[in-house]
């Protein structure tokens, strides 16, 4: 564990480069692609008044834009279409890439890291502006 991930004491943040976590253990995610996932990044941060909660971009392929929230609470919600999400709910295993918080963790970053173990994108805010910008 190197020395940032210690001070925050997240153990799901990996040390360098990035892993795979599975999603609904330490948090569910929502995925939005592209530019939506960029603009909707932007509007969480201007709707909290600075850092949303903790958010992954991906610099290649889809461009996905992650947002990692407090874990069962994506299941049995009604997301708009654009918003892929990551969860445990019956029948269903997804993982989620995570980066480091420092280093080569191409083609991952942080857009917002985290501020604390416990700290998230809140899931209602989140997805309010996620059926208001993709509809």
């Amino acid at each position: 564990m190197n020395a940032q991930n210690r001070e925050l004491n997240i153990a799901w943040i990996p040390d360098s480069g990035f892993q795979l976590r599975k999603a609904g253990v330490q948090f569910d995610a929502v995925r939005v692609d592209g530019e939506d996932g960029s603009r909707l990044a932007a509007l969480m941060e201007s709707l909290v008044g600075g850092e949303p909660g903790p958010v992954v971009t991906e610099e290649n392929g889809r461009r996905g834009v992650y947002f990692l929230v407090p874990p069962g609470s994506t299941a049995g919600r009604a997301w708009p279409r654009g918003a892929t999400t990551f969860n445990s709910a019956t029948g269903r295993i997804s993982y989620v890439p995570v980066p480091a918080l420092t280093g080569r963790t191409w083609p991952l970053a942080w857009r917002f890291p985290p501020t604390g173990p416990g700290r998230f994108v809140h899931t209602l805010i989140l997805i309010n502006a996620a059926c208001s910008m993709l509809r």
